[in-house]
C-alpha cells in the first residue's frame, strides 16, 4: 500500500505541536500533528485533581486567543488549560489526528526525508517536529526499594490524597509539583515530610506585579543561557488557592517537616543530606535578588508601584532548619506512601536518527537539530528561559517555521530543472 505524502510531521499535539502548526500553516506549508491520545493529553490524565497553571491567565497563553472564563490575573485550572489548547487548534484548522502513535522515524536511504512509521500507516516527510516536550517519561530515583512501603508513586500518578492508604507521607522534590502536593497532603490532615532540594522561589506577586511580570520587564525571560548550574534546578511556585509566594518556613509553621535532600536507604530507615539549611538560604538569596531588581527598576523608571518592605524580612529559621532531621524510620514514623516529584527524562526511542549529543541528549542549537530535517520544539532553554512555558513555546515554533521554509527553499531551487 503506498505511504501518505506531507512536507512537516509534527509529533506531539501538546502546547508545542499546537503552536508549532499555526506557524507552519501561517507559512502554508502542508503537515500534519499526530497525537496519540488527546490534544493537550498530560494536562488532563497525568497531573492531580486540583492542579491549576502556575502563571496568570493573561501571560500564560498563546498571542491569538485568550482565555475563557478565566479572569486574567487568575490560574486557569488543569482542564481549563486543556480545553484551551483544543479551542486554539479548532481556531486555526490545525490537522491534528489523535490516537496515532508514532513508532519510529528513520531518513531515507538516498533521497531527501524521512520514513514515519505510526499505528495506521507510513507517513513520508521531507521534516520532523519533535513537539513531545521534556515530560515525557517520570523518573524516580532507585533509593527506596519496591516493598519498603505500601505505596510509591511519581507525581504524575498522583491525583489526591485519597488515593494514598492512611498514614504520614514523604513527598521529595520542591519544585512547584512538591511543595503544592505537600501543602495539600498537610490540608487533608496527613503528616507530611517534604525532601528539598536546590530550588529557585520567586515571588508569586511584588509590588502589585505578578513574577511573571516582573521577569519580563526585567529580561529575565529572554536569558539564552542558564546561570551556572541553573540548568536543571527546581522553581517553586504556586497558582494554588489564588497564587501565593512559597514559603518554606510557612510550610514548616503549618506543619510539613521540611528534611534535606533524599540520599540512602538501608533496613528501613531514610537518611537525608546535611544540605537543608544551605538549599533555604541559596533560594532566600535568588527571592531576594530578584526583589532587589525589581525595585531598582521601579526606581529607575519612576514608577508608581507601592512599596512591600515586608517582602524584604525573613522569618527565623524553624527548627526542623536548624536541626535537621538525618534519619528517618519509615515504620515508626508511620510514613505509608513517598510522592517522588522528581522531574522526568525525555524519550526520543522512537526518534531513529543522528541529532543526540554523547550524553544522548538533543543535540540541537534553537530547536535546529545536528540531523538536517530535525527539529526538538517545547524543551526548557531551547531558545530562552521561557522556552519551556506556553508562550515560549508559541515564539520559538515561529523561530523553527521560519527555518523550515529557508529549508523549503533551498530544496525547490532547481527542482523543475530535474
Amino acid at each position: 500500500m503506498p505511504s501518505e505524502q506531507t512536507e512537516v510531521v509534527v509529533v506531539g499535539a501538546g502546547q508545542a505541536g499546537v503552536a508549532m502548526s499555526e506557524h507552519l500553516g501561517a507559512h502554508g506549508i502542508p503537515h500534519v500533528v499526530l497525537e496519540r491520545h488527546r490534544i493537550a493529553e498530560r494536562w488532563r490524565s497525568e497531573r492531580w485533581d486540583s492542579l491549576v497553571a502556575n502563571g496568570p491567565a493573561w501571560h500564560d497563553r498563546f498571542p491569538g486567543l485568550e482565555f475563557q472564563d478565566v479572569h486574567p490575573d487568575a490560574f486557569a485550572s488543569k482542564e481549563q488549560v486543556a480545553d484551551y489548547f483544543v479551542a486554539y487548534a479548532e481556531k486555526i484548522g490545525a490537522p491534528v489526528r489523535c490516537g496515532v502513535e508514532v513508532t519510529s522515524v528513520r531518513r531515507h536511504e538516498g533521497r531527501p526525508g524521512f520514513r514515519v512509521e505510526t499505528s495506521e500507516g507510513v507517513i513520508d516527510t521531507r521534516f520532523v517536529v519533535a513537539a513531545t516536550g521534556p515530560f515525557q517519561r517520570p523518573v524516580i530515583p532507585p533509593v527506596v526499594p519496591d516493598g519498603a512501603v505500601p505505596v510509591q508513586i511519581h507525581s504524575s500518578a498522583y491525583r489526591n490524597p485519597g488515593q494514598l492508604p492512611e498514614g504520614a507521607v514523604l513527598v521529595v522534590g520542591a519544585g512547584s509539583s512538591g511543595v503544592q502536593i505537600a501543602d495539600e497532603l498537610r490540608r487533608s490532615g496527613r503528616r507530611v515530610f517534604l525532601s528539598v532540594g536546590p530550588h529557585d522561589r520567586p515571588p508569586r506577586q511584588y509590588r502589585g506585579r505578578d513574577f511573571c511580570w516582573w521577569l519580563g520587564v526585567l529580561g529575565l525571560w529572554d536569558l539564552d543561557t542558564p546561570p551556572q548550574g541553573a540548568a536543571h534546578v527546581t522553581i517553586a511556585v504556586s497558582g494554588a488557592r489564588g497564587g501565593h509566594t512559597v514559603d518554606f518556613r510557612a510550610l514548616a509553621a503549618d506543619g510539613i517537616e521540611l528534611v534535606g535532600m533524599t540520599a540512602a536507604y538501608e533496613d528501613g530507615v531514610l537518611r537525608f543530606a546535611p544540605d537543608l539549611a544551605e538549599n533555604i538560604a541559596l533560594g532566600d538569596e535568588k527571592y531576594l535578588e530578584l526583589l532587589r531588581a525589581a525595585d531598582a527598576y521601579v526606581e529607575r523608571n519612576g514608577l508608581d508601584l507601592p512599596e512591600e518592605p515586608e517582602a524584604h524580612v525573613l522569618g527565623a529559621d524553624p527548627a526542623c532548619v536548624t536541626e535537621p532531621r538525618l534519619e528517618l524510620g519509615l515504620a515508626e514514623a508511620g510514613v505509608t506512601s513517598i510522592v517522588w516529584a522528581t522531574g522526568f527524562a525525555a524519550d526520543y526511542s522512537w526518534l531513529d536518527v543522528d541529532a543526540y549529543d554523547a550524553n544522548g541528549r538533543p543535540d540541537q542549537r534553537r530547536g535546529v537539530s545536528a540531523e538536517s530535517g530535525v527539529y526538538f520544539l517545547g524543551l526548557p532553554w531551547l531558545s530562552r528561559r521561557g522556552s519551556s512555558f506556553i508562550w515560549g513555546a508559541w515564539h520559538d515554533a515561529k523561530y523553527i517555521a521560519d527555518h523550515i521554509t529557508t529549508q523549503r527553499g533551498y530544496l525547490a531551487y532547481g527542482a523543475d530543472e530535474n
